[in-house]
């Protein structure tokens, strides 16, 4: 008789556990899954951890960790899909810069996703195997302490140092600042491409003794125009906001600017491609988009997204539509096929 209770007992108690286990298994299951996501880090990750991590794991039950990546990130992509070895899972990527060079290569995961499904999306910000997210602007930025009365309008403004006088900063890399000797030149911004190199270089000839700084880095020329060491300069639209932000006399002009498109992107043959394209399509909603956009002062690819953003935040994004209506992108294809030769001859030109 004991041993039939004893026998009963131990049967409710197993069904019991085999029931626990049944209950938990969905969330060790979660809690298995990861996705590990490549950022630029610094306020990129706090801004994606508020608008995409934590809304995608509390939806999916999918963990994200994020790590920061390289500066250049096409070097560390290759090696991962060449090697097979997959430290991360998905990275952000730059529409114009990075995704021609993937893509030729075939080092892209195909994400399946076709741009028309996409409403309400930036032109061009979704590919079938990238997803744009956030845009950001090269700008010129300008102090209004120094120029009160009379600011720079046009890349002509900026180098015409009779009308306009004052210390200058460009970039040192010929991308961006080869179309912006164009502009100064006359050539309209629709008709920059192909770039004419030989215009470019003589228009880069009458300005080049002006420029007080080729700066190499975003926290550099943020430390140039906030500290008043320069009174004008060709920097990112989030860096000149951030002196803004921080106390300085700067403004920004947004006409004849160049916009680019950040977002993500799966190296091929990656082992989680399934929930990476989960995740990515997941980034496309507006409404997430809108959360980073209160730190992260970078446009969100989805235009509805302006719904949920207060207007004098929206002003200052780059496709907020009065700003991106003055710009234009950079023709990547074009940059993919000529970079390597237009960087040597600038930085030749630097130098001569």
């Amino acid at each position: 008789m004991t041993q039939q209770v004893n026998d009963k007992r131990r049967g409710v108690l197993k069904a019991a556990g085999g029931a626990a286990l049944a209950a938990m298994a969905p969330a060790v299951i979660a809690q298995s899954k990861q996705l590990v996501v490549a950022d630029p880090g610094g306020p990129y990750t706090a801004a994606y951890r508020k608008a995409f991590y934590d809304p995608f794991e509390k939806a999916t039950g999918i963990k994200v960790v994020n790590v920061a990546r390289e500066a250049q990130p096409v070097a560390q992509l290759t090696a991962m899909v060449k090697t097979k070895n997959f430290v991360w899972d998905v990275t952000t990527l730059t529409l114009q810069q990075d995704i021609p060079i993937l893509e030729e290569g075939g080092l892209l995961e195909p994400l399946g996703l076709v741009p028309t499904d996409f409403k309400n999306m930036l032109a061009g910000a979704v590919t079938p195997n990238f997803v744009g997210v956030d845009v950001y602007a090269t700008i010129l930025a300008y102090r209004t302490d120094k120029y009160a009365k009379n600011a720079p309008k046009t890349w002509a403004d900026f180098w015409n140092v009779e009308k306009f006088p004052g210390r200058r900063s460009l970039r040192r890399n010929a991308i961006d600042t080869l179309e912006q000797a164009l502009m100064a030149d006359g050539v309209p911004m629709e008709k920059l491409y192909p770039l004419d190199l030989d215009r470019a270089f003589k228009s880069l000839d009458r300005i080049k003794k002006h420029v007080s700084v080729w700066w190499t880095s975003g926290a550099q020329a943020m430390q140039l125009i906030q500290s008043g060491e320069v009174d004008m300069i060709s920097t990112w639209n989030a860096r000149a906001q951030t002196a803004i932000e921080g106390g300085a006399p700067v403004a920004i002009n947004w006409n004849q600017g160049l916009y680019s498109v950040e977002g993500w992107g799966v190296p091929k043959g990656n082992p989680k491609a399934a929930m990476a394209k989960e995740f990515v399509k997941f980034c496309a909603d507006a409404k997430l988009q809108s959360a980073f956009t209160d730190t992260l002062a970078y446009g969100p690819t989805a235009l509805e997204a302006y719904k949920n953003i207060p207007p004098q935040r929206a002003a200052i994004l780059p496709t907020a539509p009065a700003n991106v209506s003055q710009m234009r992108a950079p023709d990547g294809p074009w940059w993919h096929k000529n970079r390597l030769s237009v960087s040597d001859r600038f930085n030749a030109w630097l130098l001569g």
